[in-house]
């Protein structure tokens, strides 16, 4: 049957007596009987050999060095093991001291000799972990690596796959039902001479060894718990990722991840091993398992690097020639940018800044003009995914970093060493950080409510797709009840939900309710008619919560009032918009606001505001009486169910009013001069008896259609604003306009909104289109919406 598991433990993992038997625990508690273990060597054993060597290089002292060093090895014997497994172990020690003082006695050491020094700290390892082991009662043997590892020699070993394999399947052969406990960083030559696997090396064992003997599981034990989706010593939110997909990882490697190690991963590419990174000091813990043949993408990932060394070349030839030479090399850059006038960037870690320099000096024809810069550093982020990221990505970097690289797994851009960190930051808040939550509570469940859900259902998947951030709606409310969801409602289900589960509602319990949502942000919608709700603005406000309104009772309210909204909105980060106040979906108030932003000057603002008015009077010909008429619009629902609120004028006035300040002008309702159509004796009576008496209108409106005829007008309702002479003129009323004006041949039912201007003098700009309705009037909720969402999620 074939083994399953290998384990590898690092220098950390071992840095001392209780580190060992945390191992041991760990080999007993989470393994099988012939589980394989690579280690590395004890704490800094391998730096000290290194150390050691340094010493005998420059003729320096190094024997109180190295007792030292055996005595750290002797003192771990003697807390680990009993008498008898101490001593064998204890004789074997004073073997290699015997052999290490023997090789620094010598000349001259060669490279081989000098590779045997430094493996000492492996082979002590595994003979004591394995020692631990059969202390404990359990088969275990300990493992030279070099007995196992065939390799050519070069600047880096090259592993000679076939011969290994074969004495890798012979040893666990000759071992079965035991725990072996083999030496990472090592191998050998065919004549037997040690070498090293270079920087990494123990995990490249682990993962070489696995693939060999074909392990379904190789388990990287080290001091952290797994790979985060940034760096946790930096980024304060970063999140253990629970899993990863070989090729992710392999990226993230690449670009410098801590954690893992690029060469460690390449053989487990086309084997069905997975590798597990997981805490030796935490092992309950979760962790990150790194799937060899995984379809779906992670969580993304922000990495950094202080500084890299980026080349600036011009050069002749094809680049992918260039690509070629330096991937047989092992040489793959960061990332790179072709610029304009032939010229290339290729940027590269700092380890290889000297080898990539002389290929491009003296092996790659056509290139001159080569330039090194290092004093920028590398921000990415690594996602199989990570097209989804690059819009928002891309909005955080400025002048003076490097447009994206993209190889489809992953994001690089370079920017000066002094932004990485913040950079970093920025990142993985907007990219990788957990996704903004935006609550919205809906003030009105009615015609124009209805619509609003069905277009949010339609439009939410991609709006939460640009902003990355997830919408929800959260609340419903109508006069009577409410129904508040830390889960969301659901949009296909919200009738039933909204009619089994809303209950009666004050106003101090609902913000007690809101404020305890688990939300980043919430956004009120109000598309009630409320004077009530109005009022409670400065308290939605208070709390933090931004308001769309299709209400028009708080943009034209008592001027204190509307100063005392606008300096709320002053004190901190909130959003009110109310375009669907005025025009409903038609962008009067985008036009005004783009205007004023250009530079212009608003000098008139005038025109038709009610659908309602511009339908009765479009039609209006003295053909039937006016009265019949208004019972007609009535009949049909144009109207609203009592005609006054609609030939009044009022709700002109209050558009009218709701513009005059969007453009600067702070001024009363009662700055706006009303000519209602209602005569004063027919505007206070009861609905009933009003329809009654309706006839009344007609006489009036028959003598001024008449008398605007005889000078070829038309009769239109009309709103308008304009400074004569540096003093505001504002009023609402009945006018005879020209029969070409653009008041005059509008769809009945339209709005139309005529801006006159510095820039628009003879010719006004002109607005025109549906001004009412659920649909249109929805839509400009939903507008609304959607761009307090992207002020919210901008940095």
């Amino acid at each position: 049957m074939a083994r399953c598991h290998l384990h590898k433990f690092g220098g950390s993992s071992l840095a001392d007596a209780d580190c060992y038997r945390r191992v041991a625990h760990i080999l007993l508690t989470h393994g099988n009987s012939d589980d394989l273990v690579v280690v590395s060597a004890a704490g800094k054993s391998t730096n000290f050999l290194y150390k050691l060597l340094e010493l005998k290089d420059s003729a320096q002292l190094w024997q109180q060095e190295l007792q030292v060093l055996i005595g750290f090895q002797q003192n771990l014997i003697e807390q680990l093991l009993s008498n008898e497994q101490a001593t064998s172990l204890r004789e074997r020690l004073s073997i290699d001291k015997y052999q290490l003082i023997s090789l620094f006695s010598q000349d001259e050491l060669k490279e081989y000799e000098r590779s045997e020094v430094v493996s000492f700290g492996e082979r002590w390892s595994a003979r004591l972990l394995a020692a631990l082991l059969r202390e404990s009662g359990v088969a275990a043997s300990d493992v030279d690596s070099r007995t196992l590892l065939l390799a050519d020699e070069g600047g880096v070993p090259q592993i000679m796959l076939v011969e290994s394999r074969q004495r890798v399947r012979q040893v666990l052969n000759d071992h079965p039902n035991e725990r072996l406990i083999i030496t990472g960083f090592i191998c050998a030559n065919s004549r037997g001479e040690t070498l090293l696997l270079g920087r990494n090396g123990s995990d490249y064992s682990a993962t070489l060894i696995a693939s060999l003997a074909a392990i379904e599981r190789v388990t990287i034990w080290t001091d952290v718990e797994g790979v985060f989706n940034a760096d946790p010593n930096k980024i304060n939110d970063a999140k253990l990722l629970k899993s990863l997909s070989l090729d992710e990882a392999n990226r993230l490697a690449h670009l410098g991840s801590p954690v893992l190690h690029n060469r460690s991963l390449q053989p487990l590419f086309d084997t069905e091993v997975s590798l597990a990174v997981r805490s030796s000091y935490a092992s309950h813990t979760d962790f990150t398992l790194i799937a060899p043949k995984s379809s779906s993408a992670s969580a993304p990932v922000v990495t950094n690097l202080a500084s890299v060394s980026l080349f600036n070349f011009r050069i002749t030839t094809e680049v992918s020639n260039l690509a070629e030479l330096l991937a047989a090399s092992g040489l793959k850059p960061l990332a790179h940018w072709q610029l304009a006038h032939g010229r290339v960037e290729l940027a590269f870690t700092h380890e290889n800044q000297q080898q990539v320099r002389a290929i491009l000096e003296s092996e790659v024809p056509g290139i001159s003009d080569l330039l090194l810069r290092e004093d920028l550093g590398l921000v990415a982020l690594v996602s199989a995914d990570a097209e989804l990221y690059r819009r928002g990505f891309a909005r955080l970097l400025s002048r003076d970093a490097r447009p994206l690289f993209n190889d489809g797994l992953s994001l690089v851009t370079l920017v000066p060493c002094a932004n990485v960190n913040l950079l970093t930051q920025k990142v993985h808040r907007r990219c990788a950080g957990p996704r903004k939550r935006i609550g919205v509570l809906l003030l009105g469940v009615g015609n124009i409510g209805e619509a609003w859900v069905d277009l949010f259902t339609r439009a939410r998947t991609s709006l939460n797709k640009e902003l990355e951030a997830s919408v929800e709606l959260v609340g419903l409310l109508s006069s009577k009840k409410a129904l508040l969801k830390e889960e969301g409602i659901g949009l296909s289900s919200w009738k039933q939900e909204f009619e089994q589960q809303a209950t009666p509602w004050l106003y101090d319990h609902l913000f007690e309710q809101l404020q305890a949502l688990d939300c980043d942000e919430i956004i009120a919608l109000d598309i009630s008619a409320s004077a009530e709700l109005t009022l409670q603005y400065p308290e939605f406000f208070a709390r933090g919560i931004h308001v769309v309104s299709a209400n028009k009772l708080a943009g034209s309210g008592p001027l204190a009032f509307y100063r005392e909204l606008k300096q709320q909105l002053g004190n901190r980060r909130l959003f009110w918009r109310y375009n669907a106040s005025c025009g409903a979906g038609l962008p009067v108030q985008h036009a005004l606001n783009d205007l004023h932003n250009s530079g212009d000057s608003i000098e008139a603002v005038g025109g038709i505001f009610s659908g309602t008015l511009c339908w009765l009077f479009e039609h209006y010909d003295a053909s039937k009486p006016f009265s019949e008429l208004v019972m007609e619009a009535k009949s049909l629902g144009i109207t609203e169910p009592d005609p006054r609120d609609d030939l009044s004028g009022r709700d002109m006035q209050r558009k009218l009013l709701i513009l005059a300040r969007e453009i600067g002008h702070e001024i009363e309702l009662e700055d706006i001069e009303l000519n209602s159509l209602v005569p004063a004796t027919l505007a206070d009576i009861p609905l009933e008896q009003f329809l009654e008496r309706i006839t009344e209108l007609d006489s009036e409106m028959l003598q001024q259609l008449q008398a605007a005829a005889e000078q070829n007008k038309v009769l239109r309702y009309v709103a308008g604003l304009d400074v004569i002479e540096g003093r505001l003129k504002a009023g609402v009323g009945l006018q005879w306009v020209d029969r070409e004006h653009a008041y005059a041949n509008l769809t009945p039912g339209d709005n139309v909104f005529v801006i006159r201007s510095a820039f628009y003098q003879d010719n006004p700009l002109i607005i025109r289109g549906p001004g009412a309705g659920r649909e249109v009037t929805a839509a400009a909720v939903q507008s609304d919406l959607a761009q307090i969402c992207r002020d919210l999620v901008q940095e």
